[in-house]
């Protein structure tokens, strides 16, 4: 089993910036998947950014441009810089590792105020 906690969440003006950080312990192995997810009330969890052990990124259309999502294999943490935030990004952001088994953060709060 993995466990992830998460990082970095809170309150933030139109325009600003956050960064997540997610710290990744126990059965690591690899290859694996490593990425940010979001959920707001009454909605799908959505992905946001995914980052392979190899270094492949992937990011939702939505967050383009704005989003950047690293890690660091070698202390198993993953972050996601994001920059010109919108209200629409107002959700719980959920860290996910993808490996033999999937496993989910606790979630953290990100609300942008317009």
């Amino acid at each position: 089993q993995v466990q992830l906690v998460e990082s970095g969440g809170g309150l933030v003006q139109a325009g600003g910036s956050l960064r997540l950080s997610c710290a990744a312990s126990g059965s690591i192995f690899s290859p694996n998947i490593m990425g940010w997810y979001r959920q707001a009330p009454g909605k799908q969890r959505e992905m946001v950014a995914v980052i392979s052990s190899g270094g492949t990124t992937n990011y939702a259309d939505s967050v383009k441009g704005r989003f950047t999502i690293s890690r660091d294999n070698a202390k198993n943490t993953v972050s996601l810089q994001m920059n010109s935030l919108k209200p629409e990004d107002t959700h719980v952001y959920y860290c996910n590792y993808r490996g033999v088994r999937i496993s989910w953060g606790q979630g953290t709060q990100v609300t942008v105020s317009s």
